[in-house]
């Protein structure tokens, strides 16, 4: 099973093809693996910010991405798409890349 500090190294070492292919401003992961309740089968929750509009194309092939570079599915969430009422939650709870 990945290590939250696994998963962040791993963006780390991406971070040049996430900002020139993806439009990738800043990634961070957020959920059962911050927390540390993940389990087996638990996808990675992915908060980014784009520096630029993306489409919905892009955004599904950054997700695959994601899932291949970390070896389990990504659930790639943009930060301007969080709903209200979970935004300050999410925010805080997130750890960076």
């Amino acid at each position: 099973m990945l290590t939250l500090s696994y998963i962040i190294t791993i963006l780390q070492q991406h971070k040049k093809t996430l900002h020139d292919r993806y439009k990738v401003q800043r990634v961070g992961v957020f959920g059962s693996y911050v927390r540390g309740d993940m389990h087996r089968g638990s996808d990675v929750d992915v908060l980014v910010e784009f520096f630029e509009p993306v489409s919905l194309l892009a955004l599904v092939s950054l997700e695959n991405y994601l899932s291949e570079i970390l070896g389990v599915k990504a659930d790639v969430v943009p930060r301007e798409d969080i709903r209200v009422e979970l935004k300050d939650r999410i925010i805080r709870e997130t750890v960076f890349a």
